[in-house]
């Protein structure tokens, strides 16, 4: 029987400075002034929308991630607004996870603090690399001692968890170079590490202009010998690129890795909601562009579609299986609505090529071998 997961709320901000050469995501650097004022009004506006479309005025909210883009342009008032804003609209627990992303430049780190005071409780902090020239390569507009003062910033400014992102496999990284990188970043302490791999994706400068990335040699190595450096400094990975010390996990994207629901407010943003009435799972995405967004004539939302049953267990599994932790199929039943008989002949196949394991009690997870394929492993549920 289908059951209503935990509830979430991405909110993207969709302007940055400038446009990095690997970014896909949907941002736009800025030509004038954010409007604050006016895109916080049409957030309240898309929210409210969504919240009587599928009936959640009584579904507690688990967690906010305000994503970009860059969101530390916007003003700590700003940010204070919208989140009074969005959290009369439901009920939360006092401690509700509230995460910002942040770049390093001085301007946005000294808005941490206002940020804390207005309600942000978590800090992810976009590094990427303290290599000067892998920064300019990468269109960053921070230099190293900016990356490590935003940390130091962090921490003062009364924010609980920060963390930073960071790449490897970067043009003419070598060894030496990933994992200075890494070393760099556990001496700042964050409590969480995103560590993933740099890929080009289509529609980016850097799709268009390929640069020399290491060979799969190296990066092999320098994930082998990265994920025992954060294990010896007591980070645990928990999903395929996060790593955090113990009881600071980021509980917004397991959300998301465990097929849970989340709404998706702001520009290009995407949700998934799902109904247990009329037993549906629905996908949405909102106006991609900040002119057609901020359009008062039209409506913030741009498709709505309902998820078949033919894709829910690649659905499901596509995210499910990016964690470490085992899962039971009970959890499958409730999420998707369908029988395990759906998705056990194909489990018990990846057990036989030593993709998956089965626990004694009954649970699933992916083996060593399974995170290294991943890829493989997940098209085997198409």
């Amino acid at each position: 029987m289908l059951q209503a997961p935990p509830l979430s709320l991405y909110i993207h901000i969709p302007w940055c400075v400038e446009k990095c050469p690997y970014c896909d995501f949907n941002s736009h650097a800025l030509k004038s002034a954010v409007p604050e004022e006016e895109y916080v009004k049409h957030l309240i506006e898309d929210l409210d929308a969504d919240i009587t479309k599928f009936s959640l005025s009584n579904r507690p909210l688990h967690t906010i991630f305000i994503g970009g883009g860059t969101p530390s342009l916007f003003s700590a008032q700003a940010i204070e607004l919208l989140l009074t804003q969005v959290l009369e609209r439901f009920e939360h627990k006092d401690d509700i996870e509230i995460t910002l992303e942040a770049n390093p430049g001085t301007v946005e780190a000294e808005k941490f603090i206002g940020f804390f005071n207005g309600g942000v409780s978590r800090l992810s902090i976009g590094v990427q690399s303290f290599e000067s020239d892998k920064l300019i390569k990468l269109g960053r507009i921070h230099d190293s001692n900016q990356a490590k003062k935003a940390a130091e910033l962090a921490y003062s400014s009364g924010i609980k968890t920060f963390n930073l992102d960071l790449m490897h496999g970067l043009p003419q990284q070598n060894i030496a170079n990933a994992l200075d990188d890494l070393t760099t970043a556990i001496s700042l302490n964050p409590t969480h590490l995103s560590w993933y791999q740099l890929t080009i994706e289509p529609n980016t400068a850097f799709h268009s202009r390929p640069p020399k990335l290491p060979e799969d040699e190296v990066l092999w190595d320098i994930q082998d010998q990265g994920i025992a450096l954060l294990a010896a400094a007591g980070y645990q990975q928990y999903e395929i690129s996060a790593y955090s010390k113990p009881g600071f996990e980021c509980q917004h994207n397991i959300n998301y890795w465990q097929f849970g629901d989340y709404l998706g407010i702001g520009c290009g943003s995407h949700g998934k909601i799902t109904d247990p009435v009329t037993n549906k799972i629905f996908r949405t995405i909102k106006v991609k562009h900040p002119k057609g967004y901020l359009d008062e004539s039209r409506p913030h939302l741009d498709h709505l579609v309902e998820v078949s049953a033919q894709e829910l267990p690649f659905e499901y599994m596509m995210n499910r299986l990016r964690l470490h932790e085992s899962f039971c199929l009970t959890q499958y039943q409730q999420r998707t609505g369908l029988s395990i008989d759906t998705v056990l002949p194909t489990l018990q196949i990846a057990k036989q090529k030593q993709l998956m394991l089965e626990n004694t009690n009954g649970t699933w997870q992916v083996s060593k071998l399974g995170h290294r394929y991943l890829n493989d492993l997940l098209e085997m549920f198409l």
